[in-house]
């Protein structure tokens, strides 16, 4: 139960550390409410709140594709809340059932160290890639990194995105063909980017956001979007039995706001749920992105099966 003069909020935040230095310092200044935040990778933080259903700690989770949540709605960790803000956002931004909110997007994509690819790949015939399947060429044999499905949500949406894409069984056999080409596994989604940007590895499969950013920081990396590529609605949810729910329902209303979408396009790179807010600078806008026909539902359905398969097939053989 929450005291009238609470005024902080404990949140397991699935996003990057300038993503949370920004939201605390705005929450704080437009509500007076403090946030304490534990960060990582949205598989992370949800076992996280799942592992402390008896004595939650969190308030709130955000951040990380809303694949990610429904699993916990049936575990009955998350408390429904619709804000008064969602009502005009398309539907698929809000949960039918009312757990959890969407409010930004994401799509996956490819990040390339341009040095590296015009000194080492291109001599050999290369050019960038622009399917999922160009990344199976052999050239891309120990110079190609991703994230694994079991802890990384993005991943995990990578590997939905070629059953979608594909169909089940070539998408298996996709992956496997992949894992020949792939160095390691990192263990978040956007792991890979700072040793591409810095030429320890050539390509990587990360959000299109991440890596824009590092874009902006001078990099000598490249951004490429394959054709039907997968998206996230990034999530947040009221955590049941926290100690600070209306702050909690406060910060989804918060985070529904123009200049909080604003700011998180500015800062992350993210397209915002609201059509006031304007895409990202420097990417195409949404319409223009080749999506895949991807199954939100069935994703959400199949993911402890195909992560357990993934990791019994694949990441236990290496």
């Amino acid at each position: 139960c929450q005291g009238a003069q609470s005024k902080k909020l404990v949140v397991y935040a699935a996003l990057n550390e300038d993503d949370m230095v920004a939201i605390t310092k705005k929450f704080k200044e437009d509500t007076g409410i403090e946030i304490e935040h534990i960060r990582g990778g949205a598989g992370d933080m949800s076992a996280r709140v799942l592992a402390e259903k008896s004595s939650p700690n969190a308030d709130i989770l955000v951040g990380g594709s809303v694949d990610v949540y429904d699993p916990l709605v049936k575990e009955g960790v998350l408390v429904k809340y619709d804000s008064p803000n969602n009502d005009k956002l398309d539907p698929r931004f809000n949960d039918p059932n009312g757990y959890w909110q969407g409010w930004y997007m994401g799509v996956l994509g490819l990040v390339i160290n341009r040095d590296r690819f015009e000194k080492e790949l291109k001599p050999k015939g290369l050019e960038y890639p622009k399917t999922w399947d160009d990344l199976l060429d052999e050239r891309y044999d120990d110079v190609y990194v991703t994230s694994n499905p079991v802890t990384a949500g993005g991943a995990y949406i990578f590997t939905a995105c070629q059953i979608f894409r594909l169909g089940e069984d070539k998408a298996w056999d996709y992956l496997k063909a992949l894992d020949k080409n792939v160095h390691h596994y990192y263990k978040g989604a956007v792991d890979c980017i700072s040793p591409i940007a810095t030429g320890e590895f050539i390509v990587g499969m990360s959000w299109v956001h991440d890596i824009y950013k590092q874009v902006k920081q001078g990099y000598p990396i490249d951004v490429v979007i394959p054709e039907q590529t997968a998206y996230e609605i990034g999530g947040a949810a009221v955590v049941k039995g926290g100690k600070n729910q209306k702050n909690a329902e406060k910060f989804i209303d918060w985070l529904l706001t123009k200049d909080v979408g604003t700011m998180n396009t500015e800062i992350s790179n993210r397209y915002s749920v609201l059509a006031e807010v304007a895409s990202p600078a420097g990417l195409p806008a949404i319409g223009d992105v080749d999506l895949v026909s991807y199954d939100r539902a069935k994703a959400g359905e199949m993911k402890t099966s195909v992560v357990d398969k993934f990791d019994k097939e694949i990441a236990s053989k290496r």
